[in-house]
């Protein structure tokens, strides 16, 4: 079936995508622009359209969050050095030995650091390149994760944030009460 869908133009695949029910097709606008997620939603709504699923209430979950926070400097220091030490301890090597059997194109997908140390294995970029490169993208994503819980917080999830210099010892002493009054 697979194959058969490859065969077909975007648009044949779009219309198809669309002619499942919405409750079937769930899918997002990314779907719609690359042609492997579009069949994978398509396979998706297909088998949803044969496997109904329980339309129940859903129980309501007790969750707890934490957080580790350091002060921006720390996180920043603390980025860079764990960088360092990653491509220290193997990270090229290990992206060399994935491209003899992985396409360079693939492996790009795959994130941030699978991207910059195939730029890199494949001498597209120098080291220094892939270092402050790939530094930078890391400050950046932890960046949008700290706005990504300050919105969590807006929206009324609570938060309970432990101090990152705290010793493992303290971090679990504080996280298992809570857990055990929680249930």
């Amino acid at each position: 079936k697979r194959s058969e869908l490859e065969m077909k133009s975007m648009e044949e695949l779009k219309d198809l995508l669309a002619s499942f029910s919405p409750l079937s097709s769930l899918h997002n606008t990314t779907d719609l622009t690359n042609k492997k997620r579009l069949i994978r939603a398509i396979e998706i709504a297909e088998y949803n359209s044969n496997h109904p699923q329980n339309k129940g209430e859903f129980p309501v979950l007790k969750s707890i969050i934490f957080g580790v926070k350091y002060d921006r400097d720390s996180r920043r220091k603390r980025i860079t050095e764990r960088l360092k030490k990653r491509l220290e301890s193997g990270m090229i090597e290990e992206v060399q030995e994935l491209l003899k059997t992985v396409p360079a194109e693939d492996l790009i997908y795959y994130g941030l650091e699978y991207k910059y140390l195939t730029l890199y294995c494949t001498g597209q970029i120098n080291f220094e390149d892939l270092f402050s490169g790939l530094n930078t993208a890391i400050h950046q994503f932890a960046k949008r994760q700290m706005t990504w819980f300050r919105k969590m917080e807006k929206e009324g999830h609570e938060i309970i944030w432990l101090d990152g210099y705290m010793s493992m010892e303290e971090k679990m002493s504080r996280i298992l009460p809570l857990i055990a009054d929680s249930y």
